[in-house]
């Protein structure tokens, strides 16, 4: 496993975990929260990533621990992580686009979820003995 690879997925699955835990205890700021906060809609919305974000940070930190034990299971981890946090980073982007919304603020982090997954997953995949850490 590539060392840039282990740093984006600690910054993404820990950041999915800060970013819930803040959420739920109300700490961002008003001007940071997205367009229509208060739309019992946008929030069930921004609400239905839960499961997700949290199955990403879950697969991502187990296939790290795995790595670092040596042990072969961690690729087909990192695999599921990446390609569901491309999926996270799409269909963010995909709702913000539908909506005209272009706030920089919410599309930085969306396209990086989006965008990093596509570095690593072709080598994961092809390879029959994944190292890429």
């Amino acid at each position: 496993m590539k060392k840039s690879l282990k740093v984006l997925m600690l910054i993404t699955d820990i950041g999915f975990l800060l970013y819930w835990m803040i959420t739920f205890l109300g700490l961002l700021p008003k001007e940071m929260l997205y367009k229509d906060y208060t739309n019992e809609i946008a929030v069930a919305w921004n609400m239905s990533f839960i499961p997700l974000d949290i199955l990403i940070s879950v697969t991502g930190l187990t296939s790290i621990l795995l790595y670092r034990r040596g042990e072969r299971l961690w690729a087909p981890f990192c695999i599921v992580s990446l390609s569901l946090t491309f999926c996270s980073g799409l269909q963010a982007i995909a709702f913000w686009a539908i909506r005209g919304d272009f706030d920089i603020g919410w599309w930085i982090p969306n396209l990086f979820l989006l965008l990093y997954p596509l570095f690593y997953l072709p080598g994961l995949m092809k390879s029959e003995k994944p190292s890429l850490f």
